[in-house]
């Protein structure tokens, strides 16, 4: 809508066609507002228990609330194994598309070898079950390995955006107390590889917990070395084995810490526990997007930096077996975009962006708009 057309309060109900198979209904929030803790029980239903749980919420001691008191589950086996199990393993869970133009297809099947790889490299490297993870990765796969891969063995990780400086690095990496970074020597954005190794010498200097820090090789630029500290991923992720069992933990075991944006004020680590999380995020991104896993293609134009790709490109599309495409870069530099320019045979059904993206839907709909179900904009409604 252009800035002189009144928006109002107007709705669009959706076709007739698209709401006759909606995964829900109005009715939903009358379900959910008659009786919240049968609601959300049902909900957790959708996953996959090790120990079900005693009670649904404790609210015994608020504002902290303890959701599904004394269930077990494994986040990554909910996101992975589960679909491999019920005969999914060759669905491809991601199609990457790097910024230059290279290109990667990852089935569930390849997910789970690579996330067992990575999960055996972190117990290698002395990392437990609790102990904090920092993530400062350029949007390739191996960022989505080493979240599964920490919340296989119940480590916490926290990622912070790769555009992040050296400061803003090291502030989280000390407050959370890691004793391991995961990066790459860099990453591309806007047409230009952007060096990451630098910004975390700097920072891991600062933070005497770090023991080791472990390097993608991405865009293959010069860095910086520290033996004994410094470990190249596809060396120590490389030689692990692609079996490993995973442990299932209390519904509220850590799984990730993310910060806010220290814009205003110092950088605040908001913790999210495991089975209330997924629960949710499953559930809002089935019923929102609509997904049919057997039929969609989901594309969200977020970075696993900030809570929107944790949720809508890693847990809630994993735990609901999506096809989804991954984006290197940023979506609208350089041309052409990445909606448009990737190709063709890969749909995307379901486009959840940020609102810099939205030029990407207008390039779309100029060539077959029939083919988008939900749009969901993020921060920001959609221009004219």
């Amino acid at each position: 809508m252009s800035e002189t057309t009144p928006t109002g309060s107007r709705t669009f109900p959706p076709p007739e066609a698209i709401a006759a198979r909606a995964n829900v209904g109005p009715e939903v929030y009358e379900r959910a507002a008659a009786d919240r803790l049968s609601f959300w029980a049902e909900q957790a239903g959708r996953l996959s228990w090790e120990r079900p749980w005693d009670e649904v919420l404790d609210w015994s001691n608020p504002p902290f609330a303890k959701w599904f008191v004394g269930g077990k589950l494994n986040v990554a086996y909910n996101c992975v194994d589960r679909h491999v199990e019920a005969g999914h393993g060759e669905q491809v869970a991601y199609h990457w598309e790097g910024e230059p133009g290279d290109t990667r297809t990852i089935t569930y099947a390849q997910l789970k070898d690579e996330v067992s790889r990575a999960a055996n490299a972190l117990v290698e490297l002395g990392v437990q079950a609790g102990d904090r993870v920092a993530i400062y990765l350029p949007m390739i796969p191996e960022a989505v390995i080493s979240m599964l891969a920490c919340a296989r063995i119940g480590a916490v990780h926290m990622v912070v955006f790769g555009g992040f400086s050296a400061d803003a690095l090291a502030s989280r990496i000390d407050d959370a107390g890691a004793v391991l970074v995961i990066t790459a020597d860099g990453g591309y954005r806007r047409g230009a590889p952007s060096a990451l190794k630098p910004a975390v010498d700097d920072a891991v200097g600062r933070s005497p917990g770090v023991r080791n820090v472990l390097v993608v090789k991405r865009t293959e630029q010069d860095v910086e070395w520290t033996e004994g500290r410094d470990l190249w991923w596809h060396d120590v992720v490389g030689r692990q084995s692609t079996e490993h069992t995973c442990e299932f933990f209390d519904a509220e075991h850590p799984l990730y810490i993310m910060y806010t944006s220290g814009t205003t004020a110092k950088p605040k680590g908001i913790l999210h526990t495991s089975g209330g999380y997924l629960t949710q995020v499953s559930f809002t991104h089935w019923a929102s997007f609509d997904l049919k896993p057997d039929e969609d293609v989901f594309w969200t134009a977020a970075d696993v930096g900030w809570v929107t790709g944790h949720s809508y490109i890693v847990y809630g599309p994993l735990s609901n077996r999506a096809t989804s495409v991954m984006y290197e870069g940023h979506p609208g530099d350089p041309a052409p975009r990445p909606l448009v320019r990737a190709d063709p045979e890969v749909r995307r059904d379901h486009p959840l962006h940020r609102p810099d993206g939205d030029p990407d839907l207008h390039e779309v709909g100029r060539g077959d708009p029939g083919r988008l179900r939900p749009v969901q904009p993020a921060g920001a409604g959609l221009g004219g």
